[in-house]
């Protein structure tokens, strides 16, 4: 039952989706702020009046005013923080402000980091750059003590995951980041999965790079990657991925070496995506108000219930038990798991499925208990009736 007078609901009727189905899929994509409409309104009325002057008149560091609104959700001074597209290409951006040509021909990483990173360290790295996986002995976690006594005096880079994507497992990133320091490799952490649903401070983390999104727990939508860049930082690197928006005289249209600037501006590229940067506000606004702490304190309560109620039915859960590595989503293996999936999106219970873990189920701040309990029991239901099997050889989308 709903904790009453649950102040964190007050907010359900800013998502239009919650009227229409039961989502807990926010470990994908957050719902959509009913504000986003009023938002790319905004986009399209300057553009259709001010036409190219826009750019003066505050398109050109919008994507820095957007990026110090999640600053000062992640703990990160002002001008800090830029907005890019994807991970991909932040990360890609970031390979390129390093040397692999010198002493130090390694890479630490974790078996729980995502693919789409994986592929651009695989993509970029040298050949002769040993890339040194640390395993993970259960299929959840990931030992932090193996990752910070595999950073050595030889590694130049820790990319390394703050929350698991299939598990949802928090590593505890303070560790790595101060054994890295001591052995003067720089470490790039990719929050994702952590950010708005998992308090954390980047100041205090005394982290190099800090990458994350507000497609997820945010609310923010695709097309907004948040990089924080440490401010002793700032000026050491300059990224060979890079473009007009980073030089400090970009309107002199100078055809020679780059002269980059002094501020975060310094690790942007090309001509920004715009409407993104509109788009992601409303969501970003949202939970600087709701607060992740008070995000985090309800979302541990409804996942310890989730977890409850799966070893009730007697379910694999393969999500971490300790609340304190927990993040936001629970994700549990019942008997014909994907098939499962596919009916409770057919009635309208929006969750997702991923290989290896099962139904990842992720109750967010505006989700009511009534939810969680609803989805549990309809699979309960969908087992017990064998409608699963209607889907069992369907070939879709897994979500």
């Amino acid at each position: 039952m709903t904790i009453m007078n649950d102040p964190l609901l007050n907010w359900r009727d800013q998502f239009p989706i919650l009227q229409q189905s039961n989502y807990l899929v926010s470990n994908s994509l957050g719902a959509m702020p009913r504000a986003v409409y009023d938002s790319l309104r905004e986009y399209a009325d300057t553009w259709a009046s001010r036409g190219v002057r826009a750019w003066g008149e505050g398109w050109w560091d919008l994507n820095i005013r957007v990026g110090n609104r999640v600053g000062e959700i992640i703990g990160a001074p002002p001008n800090t923080v830029t907005i890019h597209q994807n991970i991909s290409l932040a990360q890609g951006m970031l390979l390129t402000c390093f040397d692999f040509d010198g002493p130090r021909n390694k890479v630490v990483i974790e078996a729980g980091i995502f693919p789409s990173v994986y592929y651009v360290l695989r993509g970029m790295l040298p050949p002769h750059i040993e890339l040194e996986m640390i395993p993970s002995e259960d299929g959840i976690s990931v030992n932090v003590q193996r990752i910070v006594d595999a950073i050595d005096e030889h590694t130049l880079l820790v990319p390394i995951s703050h929350v698991l994507f299939r598990s949802a497992y928090i590593l505890d990133v303070k560790p790595i980041i101060e054994k890295a320091h001591q052995v003067g490799a720089t470490v790039i952490v990719d929050g994702y999965h952590a950010g708005g649903i998992v308090p954390f401070n980047v100041t205090e983390l005394y982290v190099d790079f800090y990458l994350g999104g507000v497609l997820k727990w945010m609310c923010g939508g695709p097309g907004g990657v948040f990089l924080y860049v440490r401010p002793d930082l700032i000026n050491k690197f300059e990224p060979k991925l890079t473009g007009w928006m980073a030089h400090k005289r970009p309107f002199e249209f100078e055809v020679d070496e780059i002269d980059f600037r002094d501020d975060a501006f310094r690790f942007l590229n090309g001509t920004p995506a715009i409407p993104n940067l509109h788009a992601i506000q409303p969501g970003i606004d949202i939970i600087a108000q709701v607060g992740v702490e008070n995000i985090r304190r309800k979302s541990m309560r409804q996942t310890a219930k989730l977890i409850e109620m799966a070893d009730a039915a007697g379910y694999e859960v393969t999500a971490p038990r300790d609340p304190e590595h927990r993040g936001g989503a629970v994700a549990l293996n019942p008997p014909h798991a994907y098939e499962v999936s596919r009916e409770l999106l057919a009635r309208n219970i929006v969750i997702d499925y991923r290989p290896k873990a099962g139904i990842r189920i992720s109750p967010h701040f505006y989700n009511t208990d009534e939810e969680v309990q609803q989805a549990m029991d309809t699979i309960a239901e969908i087992l017990s009736s064998g409608a699963w099997e209607k889907h069992a050889t369907s070939k879709a989308f897994v979500t």
